[in-house]
C-alpha cells in the first residue's frame, strides 16, 4: 500500500512539476545549438492563412478583418476560409469579400475532413492554420514565420492567450493554465521539438502536409505530429500572439475539455511509434511525460494517492498531515465547482477546481472515445463574445 501511495504522489509531482524542472536544469547544462537563422524581412514566405469556420457568422466578419489587417505583405498572403457545412450565413458574409478565397461543400464531415479538403487548393510554401474565434496579434505571422530560415524547421507554434473575463471566472482559469504550459513549450522547443502545436494558430511548410483521418479529434496535433514523423521539429514562438475568449461557462469548457482528452487518448493508440527513443530521441521523453501521462495515467494516480492515504493513516504524522492536505484540495475543489454552479465568483477556489476538473474531463472523455460517442462532428464549445 505505501508503494503504491509514493508511486502516485511522485508520478503527480514528476508530471506537473519535476518534468518542467527538469527540462530547465537540463537545457540549461547541456550545450545549446547555434539559433537558428531568422528569415528577413525581404525574404518572408508567401503564406496560407486557411482559417476553418463552421457556423461563424457573429465573428467571422471580424476574423476577416483581423486578418486583413496583419503586418504582412499583401502580394505575399492569401486568404482560405473553408466553411464545409455551414448553415447560418458564414458563406454569404465570406462571399463578400475579394480578397478571400472561399472553399465550401454542404457536405459537412468534420474539421479534419475539411483541413484535408482545403489542402489540396493551397499552393504557398507555408500555411498558417487559425480558428474563427481568435484574434491574431498584428505582428504575429511575421514573427512566426521567421523561424523558417533553418530547414530543418517543419513547422511554428504560436502562443494561446486566453482573455481573463469576469462573466466566467472559473473557465477564465484556463488562462492561469496556459501561462503554464507556456513556460513548459518553451523548455520543450528548446530540448528539441514542441509535442504538438497549439489549435489556435500554428503553421507548417505546406509540402509536409499528410491527409488527416476525417475521424480524427485533434488535428492541430495530428498534423504537427506528421511533420515530426517526417524529420522536421516543430518550433515555439510565443511573441505569436492569438487570443481568444474563455468558454462561456463550466459547461461549455467540460465539452471542449471531454473533445480534448477523447483525441489524447486516439492520438496515443494511432501513434505508439513516437514513444520509441530509438526513433525519436529526447523527443520520445517528452511526449511520454508531457502528452501520454496526462492522458492516461494521471486522473488514475490522483484516486490512488488519495485512497492509499487512507489505509497509511496509522503510520505516523507524515501520513495525517499529506492526508489532510489532500482533503483540504479536493474540498476546496468541491466548493469551487458548488459557487461555479451559483455564478458566485470566488476565486480562492478556481485553481483546485479546474485541477480536479481537468481530470474529471479526461476520463470522461476515455469513456467517450472507448464507446465511440466523441465523433469528428461535433457541436464546439461555446464562448464569451468580444463585446
Amino acid at each position: 500500500m505505501e508503494t503504491i501511495f509514493w508511486i502516485s504522489v511522485l508520478g503527480l509531482v514528476a508530471v506537473y512539476a519535476g518534468y518542467g524542472l527538469m527540462l530547465a536544469v537540463i537545457n540549461k547544462l547541456v550545450p545549446q545549438k547555434p539559433k537558428h537563422k531568422l528569415i528577413t524581412n525581404d525574404e518572408l514566405p508567401a503564406v496560407a492563412m486557411l482559417i476553418a469556420a463552421y457556423n461563424e457568422e457573429d465573428i467571422i466578419k471580424a476574423k476577416i478583418e483581423n486578418t486583413l489587417a496583419l503586418d504582412y505583405p499583401a502580394n505575399k498572403l492569401k486568404i482560405y476560409v473553408v466553411a464545409d457545412g455551414s448553415l447560418d450565413k458564414t458563406v454569404q458574409i465570406v462571399s463578400g469579400y475579394e480578397k478571400v478565397t472561399l472553399l465550401y461543400q454542404s457536405q459537412r464531415k468534420g474539421k479534419s475532413a475539411a483541413i484535408t479538403r482545403a489542402m489540396q487548393y493551397i499552393n504557398e510554401p507555408v500555411t498558417a492554420f487559425t480558428d474563427a474565434n481568435v484574434m491574431l496579434d498584428k505582428g504575429a505571422l511575421r514573427t512566426l514565420v521567421k523561424h523558417y530560415g533553418d530547414k530543418l524547421v517543419g513547422g511554428v507554434s504560436g502562443e494561446k492567450v486566453v482573455m481573463a473575463d469576469e462573466r466566467a471566472a472559473a473557465a477564465s482559469t484556463e488562462g492561469l493554465y496556459w501561462k503554464y504550459e507556456s513556460f513548459l513549450k518553451k523548455q520543450d522547443a528548446k530540448l528539441s521539438s514542441l509535442t504538438g502545436a497549439a489549435g489556435e494558430f500554428f503553421s507548417i511548410r505546406t509540402r509536409l502536409f499528410r491527409p488527416v483521418a476525417e475521424d480524427t479529434l485533434l488535428d492541430d496535433f495530428e498534423i504537427t505530429m506528421q511533420v515530426i514523423r517526417q524529420g522536421y521539429s516543430i518550433k515555439y514562438e510565443p511573441a505569436a500572439l492569438a487570443v481568444e475568449k474563455p468558454s462561456a461557462n463550466i459547461d461549455e469548457e467540460y465539452k471542449r475539455k471531454v473533445r480534448i482528452a477523447a483525441g489524447g487518448l486516439q492520438l496515443i493508440l494511432r501513434n505508439p511509434d513516437f514513444l520509441n527513443p530509438l526513433i525519436y530521441g529526447a523527443f520520445s521523453f517528452q511526449y511520454l511525460i508531457h502528452r501520454v501521462s496526462r492522458w492516461t495515467v494521471t486522473p488514475v494516480l490522483l484516486v490512488l494517492a488519495f485512497i492509499t492515504n487512507i489505509f497509511l493513516l496509522q503510520d505516523g504524522i507524515a501520513y495525517d498531515i499529506l492526508f489532510g492536505t489532500q482533503l483540504l484540495f479536493h474540498l476546496a475543489a468541491l466548493t469551487g465547482w458548488y459557487f461555479n454552479r451559483r455564478h458566485l465568483k470566488i476565486k480562492a477556489f478556481h485553481v483546485p477546481f479546474y485541477f480536479d476538473f481537468m481530470h474529471y474531463c479526461v476520463v470522461m472523455g476515455w469513456f467517450k472515445y472507448l464507446k465511440g460517442k466523441q465523433t469528428a462532428n461535433w457541436q464546439k464549445a461555446t464562448r464569451l463574445s468580444y463585446n
